[in-house]
């Protein structure tokens, strides 16, 4: 693990040297994630913001997993640009779990370029260090404009907002437009083998009513 570590943190500074070029972005995204990873699971031990590598200046504080896309990454204790370079981070809002609204802000051009084939209706998990684990599902995605837009603050709910910029694949950057997906507990029971919960439930009860509703024989005394 030291060795994996050691040889991960020279590839991102390697990375870093080379600038802000788009392959030197990609390849400072993913291999910074091997990185978290770790700092996640030592975080998952007890340890306090760990720390992915020397200079970091931040740490892992949730993992975001969206199975039906394929992403698990590691969220940040902040939003810094130098942080959102590494994986998303918390926008200066509650933890993903809180009362509120969770903000989560990555790049569109790395860990957060899946949004754009995000649907309401998708659902997506979040666990914290201190094992505080919800599931969440995607309620509505609308464009924003960060001059004029003012967050939802989201109440007793536990919101999770997922920020990026917007539009996809664009060469430019600072640009005032950002793609938001909101996200809200997720109460309804969970698929199972193509039949969800409350079906499953309904079928369950019509099954043991249809065996209430059969007549009853006394047994035959054993021979």
């Amino acid at each position: 693990m030291r060795v994996r570590r050691i040889i991960a943190a020279a590839m991102v500074a390697l990375a870093i040297w080379h600038g802000g070029s788009a392959a030197a972005l990609q390849a400072k995204a993913l291999l910074a994630q091997v990185l978290l990873h770790d700092a996640w699971d030592a975080a998952r031990a007890g340890e306090r913001q760990p720390s992915p590598w020397p200079w970091a200046d931040m740490w892992p504080v949730a993992r975001l997993r969206f199975e039906s896309r394929g992403e698990d990454l590691i969220v940040l204790s902040n939003a810094s640009g130098r942080s959102l370079a590494f994986g998303p981070g918390v926008f200066g809002t509650v933890l993903p779990g809180d009362a509120g609204n969770s903000v989560v802000a990555g790049h569109r051009d790395t860990h957060f370029e899946f949004l754009r084939d995000v649907r309401p209706g998708d659902r997506f998990s979040i666990q914290r260090a201190d094992g505080v684990h919800r599931a969440y599902r995607v309620e509505s995605i609308v464009l924003a404009d960060s001059r004029k837009a003012r967050l939802q603050r989201g109440g007793n709910d536990a919101l999770v907002t997922l920020v990026t910029c917007y539009p996809f694949g664009s060469p430019d950057t600072g640009g005032p437009l950002r793609y938001v997906v909101i996200a809200r507990p997720d109460t309804q029971p969970r698929m199972h083998d193509g039949v969800s919960g409350l079906q499953l439930h309904a079928l369950r009860r019509a099954s043991g009513d249809f065996r209430a509703a059969l007549p009853r024989f006394p047994r035959k005394p054993a021979i």
